[in-house]
């Protein structure tokens, strides 16, 4: 069996290196499939289960000398330095380092929590698979990257041509958030960019994207493959586009709302980047999912991935009261999956009649889930 160099104290992967699904909600999902009268849900595992993270956030604390990169230990902020973590790819763990060395040469300080006072708050790193190059954002305790400039430069020489971009965010809120909503660029492109189906899909910094990048794409083409063609898609909550811009080829015609700012950006860019019949299908309906719900008037199919709270009321409300022929739900909170299935399907227009779990974040209690739901 792998051990890990970090356990204890970091608890970031309380299962590590058991085999698949947590029993908790596997149990959970079982009981949702049995009152279905559906088998056991499949479960779907990626080909790594160890460097499968891409993308990593990192809290930078401690002394001037000797900062800290890593996670906090559970209900504390204490940070648990990971300099060789087995589930990130090898790259940011790289960059992690190059990163420590650059705050050390250069002086730069640590934020600390209580005195809100000191300018590395957090390192962000995403490495795009086609280049294998990495995305790097700071994030510093102030309006701008003027204390950094030095780092900054340190960071480049380090990296040399396994830096994709380097980016500085301002988040000056004492608090928990980790980004700010300022990103200025220091260098490189504007968005790391994946393929997904037959679309580029474009991730900026501040733009929501998974870790687990081979799982993410296991459920695209999971969803991909259930569209009949010819349909007409609505998708809530589309993020940069992962899921919508790679079905393209099945659908008449889609429309994707999302609120975020900067996953908009990211899926303008790839709605730039389609050849004109192709974004000729697509309706972006920008704002909250339950101000857009009537967008799913008229749908053969309605993709819903929430965050982990779950669905909008008014979009749940609206989806009870005038059923689409089909629903595939997204899920990455398995209480509010069991909370809006048991309403979808309360009042008999609805049921569920298909239920698959990916193991998105292998030796963790999460599972992300993909519930599908057929008008009577």
């Amino acid at each position: 069996m792998r051990t890990c160099p970090h356990r204890p104290p970091c608890d970031g992967c309380p299962r590590f290196a058991e085999r698949g699904i947590a029993p908790a909600p596997r149990a959970a999902l079982n009981a949702l499939a049995h009152a279905a009268n559906l088998p056991p849900p499949a479960v779907i595992e990626g080909t790594k289960l160890y460097e499968f993270r891409v993308r990593a956030r990192l809290a930078i604390r401690g002394r001037l000398n000797s900062p800290k990169l890593g996670l906090f230990r559970a209900g504390t902020h204490r940070v648990v330095h990971i300099p060789n973590c087995s589930v990130h790819h090898r790259l940011i763990n790289r960059v992690a380092g190059v990163v420590r060395r650059a705050l050390v040469e250069c002086r730069v300080t640590s934020y600390s929590e209580r005195a809100h006072v000191g300018f590395a708050r957090y390192l962000q790193v995403v490495v795009e698979r086609a280049s294998q190059r990495a995305q790097v954002v700071i994030v510093g305790n102030g309006p701008d990257l003027n204390p950094f400039e030095a780092c900054f430069e340190a960071i480049c020489a380090g990296l040399g041509a396994e830096l994709h971009s380097l980016w500085f965010n301002a988040n000056e809120t004492p608090g928990n958030t980790i980004l700010g909503t300022r990103f200025q660029r220091w260098c490189g492109p504007e968005s790391v960019v994946e393929r997904f189906g037959e679309s580029a899909v474009f991730f900026p910094p501040g733009a929501f994207g998974q870790s687990n990048v081979e799982i993410a794409g296991a459920i695209i083409e999971h969803i991909r493959a259930r569209i009949a063609p010819g349909s007409r898609v609505v998708e809530f909550y589309a993020g940069v586009g992962a899921i919508g811009l790679s079905v393209l080829s099945r659908v008449d015609r889609i429309v994707l709302n999302e609120i975020a700012p900067h996953s908009l950006q990211g899926l303008d860019s790839g709605i730039a980047a389609l050849d004109e019949g192709n974004a000729r299908k697509i309706e972006v309906v920008r704002g909250p999912a339950g101000a857009a719900c009537s967008a799913a008037g008229g749908a053969d199919l309605v993709i819903v991935d929430p965050p982990r709270k779950g669905l909008d009321a008014a979009l749940l409300d609206y989806l009870i009261e005038h059923p689409p022929g089909r629903i595939a739900y997204v899920s990455c909170g398995m209480d509010a999956l069991l909370r809006d299935a048991a309403r979808l399907t309360a009042g008999g227009a609805l049921r569920l009649v298909e239920l698959t779990a990916f193991n998105l974040l292998p030796f963790t209690e999460h599972v992300e889930t993909v519930a599908w739901f057929e008008r009577r």
